[in-house]
């Protein structure tokens, strides 16, 4: 069954600055850049033995690639938070790993100019394997400090439920 657009008439498509992301039921403050979602396929060839000059392609394993989370260091704890069940040094034999809850549920919301929810994905069973507390400190420079969390997880997919939003129009006087 096709699906028909609410907003037949829009011709720009999304832009790629306004977004959320949010685990444990809260968006976490401050994420200023998400890594793309990307996965692949790999291809499997294979011949039949009465056709040696041809051969066949068939899908293979799916591989689902990290997501770097890039944000302004403050004093939010969230990133060090989950980057700590992972591994958190010093914590004492058999409890540097937190079994229990280390792997998240991620959702990336992305909105379009007016605000509105227009796309939603569902990221399943993300952990931290990578932690960037802060980054090269150089006094000569003039950026903000970010840190970095990169996410390896078992897929994603598009959360279909959102629809697509009536969006504003303002009147004429």
């Amino acid at each position: 069954m096709a699906q028909f657009s609410v907003n037949a008439q829009r011709f720009d498509p999304y832009k790629n600055f306004k977004f959320r992301v949010k685990w444990d039921g809260r968006y976490v403050a401050g994420v200023s850049k998400v890594g793309a979602l990307k996965r692949t396929t790999e291809v499997v060839e294979h011949r039949e033995g009465g056709d040696p000059s041809t051969s066949r392609k068939s899908p293979g394993r799916t591989k689902y690639e990290a997501i770097t989370l890039e944000r302004g260091v403050t004093h939010d704890t969230e990133f060090e938070s989950w980057a700590n069940k992972v591994w958190n040094f010093g914590s004492g034999l058999g409890a540097e790993v937190s079994l229990k809850d280390f792997r998240k549920d991620v959702l990336i919301d992305v909105f379009n100019e007016a605000g509105q929810l227009v796309l939603s994905y569902k990221v399943y069973r993300a952990w931290v394997s990578e932690y960037q507390a802060i980054p090269d400190l150089d006094a000569n420079a003039n950026a903000v400090a970010i840190q970095t969390l990169k996410l390896e997880h078992e897929g994603w997919e598009r959360d279909y439920e959102v629809p697509e939003p009536a969006e504003p129009q303002f009147s004429e006087p």
